[in-house]
C-alpha cells in the first residue's frame, strides 16, 4: 500500500470508531464529545486536499511507507 492509501484507511477507521463512540444509539457509546474527533479528522482531510500537504502522510513516509502517485 502507498502512503495516500494508508492515510485514507487510517482516516476512515478513525471516523468510524469515533462515530461508534459518540453516537448515543451505539452499543459502545462513551460520550458525544467523540464526534468532535470526527470533525477534526474531516477538517484535516479538507486541509490536506486544499494545501496538498498531509502530516500523517509525512509521518508514514518516515516509517518507510512508499509514496503514491
Amino acid at each position: 500500500m502507498t502512503s495516500w492509501q494508508v492515510v485514507r484507511l487510517i482516516a476512515g477507521s478513525f471516523i468510524l470508531i469515533s462515530l461508534a463512540l459518540g453516537t448515543p444509539g451505539s452499543p459502545i457509546f462513551v460520550s458525544q464529545w467523540w464526534l468532535a474527533f470526527t470533525a477534526f479528522v474531516g477538517a484535516n482531510l479538507a486541509q490536506s486536499a486544499l494545501t496538498k500537504w498531509c502530516l500523517m502522510e509525512s509521518i508514514l513516509r518516515k516509517f518507510g511507507i512508499q509514496p503514491g502517485c
